[in-house]
C-alpha cells in the first residue's frame, strides 16, 4: 500500500494539479483507444471511466477520462468535479448539468446514464465515503472556494 499512498501524496500537491489536467487525460484517452475500450492507464490507483457527455454550449458530444467510486454493483457511479483542485468547476459538470443524459464507457462496456447533481445530506453522506475512498479530495476542496460538483450517474433503463 505505500505505492496508494504515495500516489496520494503527490496528487494532492500543487505541482500535480498544474500538470496532471495536461497529461492524465489525453494519456487516458491514448490507451483507452489503443484497447478497444477496456483500460485505462489512470485504473492503476483509482477505478476509472470515460465520460460522453453534450457540450452544454456547443451541443458537441464530450468524451472525458474520469476517476469514479462505483456503487450499486457497477449500475450506479459518484463522479467528483475536483478540477484537480484548482479554480472553476470542470467543463465537464457544465454538460452534465445542461445535459444529463449521458453515457459511459465502463471496462469495455458502452452504458447510457442520467446524471444528477448531489445536495444536501445525500452530497454530504457522499462526500464522506468519497474522502474515505480517495482522501486528496479533501486537499483539493480546501485549495478552492467554490463546493466542489458531486454527480451521481445511473444506468438509464
Amino acid at each position: 500500500m505505500i505505492g496508494v499512498r504515495m500516489v496520494q501524496r503527490v496528487s494532492s500537491t500543487r505541482w500535480f494539479a498544474k500538470v496532471a489536467p495536461h497529461v492524465i487525460p489525453a494519456l487516458d484517452r491514448a490507451v483507452h483507444r489503443l484497447t478497444g475500450g477496456r483500460y485505462l492507464l489512470s485504473t492503476q490507483m483509482l477505478p476509472g471511466l470515460i465520460l460522453t457527455s453534450t457540450g452544454a454550449r456547443s451541443g458537441q458530444l464530450r468524451r472525458t477520462p474520469l476517476a469514479c467510486m462505483p456503487q450499486d454493483d457497477g449500475k450506479s457511479w459518484l463522479l467528483v468535479g475536483s478540477n484537480f483542485g484548482r479554480p472553476g468547476h470542470p467543463a465537464w459538470s457544465h454538460n452534465l448539468l445542461a445535459h444529463p443524459e449521458a453515457s459511459i464507457s465502463w471496462r469495455g462496456q458502452d452504458i447510457p446514464v442520467t446524471a444528477r447533481l448531489l445536495a444536501g445530506e445525500e452530497r454530504a453522506e457522499a462526500w464522506q465515503a468519497l474522502l474515505a475512498f480517495w482522501p486528496p479530495y479533501a486537499t483539493y476542496q480546501a485549495r478552492v472556494t467554490r463546493q466542489i460538483r458531486l454527480f451521481r450517474l445511473t444506468q438509464a433503463p
